[in-house]
């Protein structure tokens, strides 16, 4: 089993809790970690900035290049570049696979997908970053069912937050991308404003 700490010490890094196990740390201990992790410092508009782009980064758990690219493609959608980035970002699979409530974290959503667990309109998908369109309906693969962790996910444990774009059938281990998401319903904590800003600098 994975050591929670490295996460929960990114959590305190970034001010937020990346998992519900580093919820609990994160709670008793809401400040950065190290020596100076308590002193009241004054950031620079660049560093405050920056940590909102790592914030965002860490919540869908994607590499810069992954962030930046969707930015470029963003920028060019014509609409306002921080929802649009945001709203590309909600229809990667392993984010719906996630907000489906068939993961508990995103780290173990992207496992699953990259474990080849998870269907697109039947059909196998290993890229976490596969964009789903509205109407793409999302199931596990019948022999993954079995699975503790699916078969956990097909009690609706996990969907007692799920957003309202997406349409889940727990039990028969299935989500649909219904439409497409508003700004106002993504569970990501960020203000995309600061992160369109550090990349156009």
């Amino acid at each position: 089993m994975n050591n929670p700490r490295p996460k929960v010490k990114l959590s305190r890094a970034l001010g937020i809790p990346l998992t519900p196990k580093s919820v609990k740390y994160f709670e008793a201990r809401p400040y950065p970690p190290g020596v100076h992790g308590r002193a009241r410092k004054t950031e620079s508009d660049y560093k405050v900035r920056l940590r909102e782009k790592q914030r965002l980064r860490a919540q869908y758990n994607i590499r810069e290049a992954q962030l930046r690219n969707a930015f470029t493609k963003a920028a060019k959608a014509g609409v306002k570049t921080g929802e649009a980035l945001l709203i590309d970002l909600e229809r990667r699979l392993d984010a719906l696979v996630l907000r489906a409530g068939f993961a508990r974290t995103i780290y173990q959503a992207r496992q699953f997908v990259v474990h080849r667990h998870v269907l697109v309109n039947g059909r196998r998908v290993d890229r976490p970053s596969y964009r789903l369109r509205p109407g793409d309906v999302i199931t596990i693969a019948p022999r993954s069912q079995s699975m503790v962790p699916f078969q956990i996910a097909a009690t609706g444990e996990h969907t007692d937050a799920v957003p309202p774009y997406l349409e889940v059938r727990a039990d028969a281990f299935a989500a649909r991308l219904s439409r497409l998401p508003e700004r106002k319903e993504i569970p990501v904590i960020c203000d995309e404003q600061l992160v369109v800003e550090h990349y156009s600098r």
